[in-house]
């Protein structure tokens, strides 16, 4: 759709002590964008971001100065860096709130109207003569609003640099318009990093477009003409290499991007397509509903599996969902994955995937002497550790003991444990998605409609029909949850209550961990000082899946907060809490379980639309996803009908400032 943006991860080299350098303040050389009205008119709802690349310096300018008149400030040219040759190769630009008026000595001087605002960002020239934006920061220290009215220098034709105005009729501005509506991440795959055998490959060993077979260049157009008759707010993205041929692809529908909003707090990120090498090249990223189910979040094709192709996908995924980045997210071990991550989302929490990782142990270790010796102490550390320091030395006894100090594999696992074993994430919610115990895998989303050798245009067949596979389950469980009473195993307050409120698939698994509290035969109290109880429960569990023994799990206990941690985490793991809380709780008369451990995420009694309907009263007007994408859908029909006369874009004006007006007055009252 656009290509004159990119976002790239190549690392910035900052050369500005270069001898053949020099700075100046400003730069009166700057070519201003604007309308034939005499005011800029592109429109950016999606913040700058570090890495995004631009085909000249002016137009960075453009980019900026539309993405601040929609936030409601102006901008001005702070410094600009030359070469000796006058070649410019570094800018910054800034609010025009930034810095402060020098002194004056007149007798009446202006007041002072700056406020040394740090809103800015700083680009530079890279190698590939395009220009990168290498700091942003977004934040003003003074208060700004788009409807204030104020129009900035910035926002108005001055008449300086280069004179040509901006044609909105053309072909090209319109095209660079909706360049920052929807952003196009357009890498050039030139990087490369050293993997193990097994993972990614390097980008040396990558092809710059997608292996496509006869037909299916067709086959993906006609499929997303199609999408998008039936969806108007199917969204997306291609990536084209530099004869024009398409490298990277990504798409998602209404139903994937409103489900984010409800489920979008965890996401695993599927790769399995590329590292068992399918026809298909295919990447998917999931979430999971109120039933426990796998819900898509969106799909991508990728050329190469590189850094740059995987940050390429994960920054168009991230625009899909209007900027919102998840919680926490789940991938395969892999350093490309690793480093694309930590570039694109770099609050989120970085999971390890568990099975993936303990699929691979015979793989790895199946040739090595004990075997089977080793494989049970590995299982040991991974799963039965109750505190970090219980793991580190367990797996220091196994690397010790079978003289394993020099295998690279298990050294590579050791350094990454805080993302996979779950001893180390405990603090963190992760909604189920990520299985904790021995022999639990994790069934791909596309499970029986995809296989290694199944041909993009069979896959493209039978997407749909997984899609609708999928809804139809949901439904179905939507309607047994409230139409049909759950078939109570005990009497039991917790699950009386929980029942009123969970989803018929939740309460199936939190039933399970009310049985097992009454298998817990010991609970003793191990201090009572203070606020918080210490006790101990007893309970024997099966270990290796041949044999029980007794373990003790530590719970701690406020009854003036309410409060109630078990070490063994199951209610970060899975939502809802373990046998050994429970069984506290029961101890201590409690009948209900606390507020804060009933997570809404499975609730049944919370209306969930995933489907956009534009007719009157078909939009869920609570949900912010659902009012921008309608909102959005119907401002842009106003456009097209309104550029195609003069008359037609005068009287929309106008109809658009009585509009404005009145928004403003409704929200003066409020």
């Amino acid at each position: 759709m656009m290509d004159g943006v990119s976002l790239n991860t190549d690392p910035v080299v900052d050369d500005d002590a270069d001898a053949d350098e020099f700075e100046i303040e400003g730069d009166c050389g700057m070519a201003e964008c604007i309308s034939q009205s005499g005011v800029i008119q592109g429109e950016n709802p999606l913040p700058p971001v570090v890495g995004m690349e631009f085909d000249s310096y002016e137009n960075v300018y453009y980019f900026y100065n539309c993405y601040a008149k929609e936030q409601g400030f102006g901008v001005r040219v702070s410094n600009t860096w030359y070469r000796k040759t006058k070649e410019r190769y570094r800018g910054k630009l800034s609010c025009s709130s930034a810095g402060f008026k020098k002194k004056s000595e007149a007798n009446r001087p202006r007041p002072e109207t700056r406020t040394g605002c740090p809103a800015m960002i700083k680009f530079r020239l890279m190698e590939n003569k395009r220009w990168r934006i290498i700091e942003v920061e977004l934040d003003h220290n003074h208060l700004i609003s788009p409807v204030s009215g104020k129009i900035y220098k910035s926002h108005k034709q001055l008449g300086i640099g280069t004179k040509r105005a901006l044609q909105l009729d053309s072909a090209e501005e319109v095209q660079k318009v909706r360049l920052f509506r929807t952003m196009v991440i357009d890498v050039e795959g030139n990087g490369s990093v050293e993997v193990s055998s097994g993972e990614f490959r390097s980008s040396h060993n990558q092809t710059s477009q997608l292996r496509l077979k006869d037909g299916d260049a067709q086959a993906i157009h006609n499929y997303f003409s199609h999408l998008q008759l039936i969806d108007p707010n199917f969204f997306y993205v291609v990536d084209l290499n530099e004869k024009g041929c398409l490298r990277n692809l990504f798409w998602s529908n209404t139903r994937s991007r409103v489900a984010y909003g409800y489920f979008g707090d965890v996401v695993a990120v599927d790769t399995t397509c590329l590292t068992d090498k399918y026809q298909v090249p295919l990447v998917s990223f999931i979430g999971v509903n109120h039933h426990g189910q796998s819900v898509l979040l969106g799909c991508g094709l990728l050329a190469g599996d590189t850094i740059e192709a995987c940050t390429w996908l994960f920054r168009a995924w991230l625009t899909c969902m209007l900027g919102r980045p998840p919680q926490v997210i789940i991938t395969d071990q892999c350093r490309t994955l690793q480093a694309a991550v930590t570039d694109v989302f770099p609050r989120a929490f970085h999971c390890l995937c568990l099975p993936r990782i303990m699929q691979k142990v015979p793989e790895k270790l199946g040739g090595l002497y004990e075997y089977e010796s080793i494989r049970m102490a590995l299982n040991n550390a991974v799963y039965y550790s109750l505190r970090p320091e219980e793991f580190e030395a367990t797996w220091e006894d196994m690397i010790h003991h079978y003289g394993l100090r020099n295998h690279v594999w298990l050294q590579m696992l050791y350094e990454d444990r805080r993302q996979w074993v779950p001893v180390f994430l405990k603090e963190i919610f992760l909604a189920g998605m990520l299985p904790t115990r021995p022999n639990e895998v994790v069934e791909s989303f596309f499970d029986g409609y995809l296989n290694k050798h199944t041909s993009l245009k069979e896959f493209l067949d039978k997407y749909d029909q997984a899609l609708q596979a999928n809804h139809q389950v949901e439904v179905l469980a939507d309607m047994e949850s409230r139409n049909s009473g759950f078939m109570l195993q005990s009497r039991c307050y917790f699950e009386l209550q929980l029942a009123k409120l969970y989803t018929n698939n939740i309460l199936r698994k939190f039933e399970r961990e009310v049985e097992g509290m009454y298998s817990c035969f010991c609970t003793r109290k191990i201090n009572g000082e203070g606020e918080v109880i210490t006790y101990m429960v007893r309970e024997q569990i099966e270990v290796d899946g041949n044999r029980r023994e007794s373990r003790d799990f530590e719970v701690l206990y406020n009854a003036t907060e309410m409060e109630v941690l078990c070490v063994c985490g199951l209610f970060n793991f899975k939502g809802y809490l373990c046998r050994h809380a429970l069984r506290v709780l029961h101890q201590n008369g409690i009948e209900e379980i606390p507020h804060q451990y009933v997570v809404s995420r499975w609730r049944k009694d919370i209306k969930r639309s995933y489907v956009l309907n534009h007719s009157n009263g078909g939009i869920d007007i609570n949900n912010p996803v659902h009012r921008y994408d309608h909102l959005y859908k119907c401002i842009m029909q106003v456009v097209e009908e309104a550029r195609k006369s003069e008359v037609r874009y005068k009287d929309t004006v106008q109809a658009l400032d009585q509009i404005l007006r009145k928004l403003n007055l409704v929200e003066g009252r409020l």
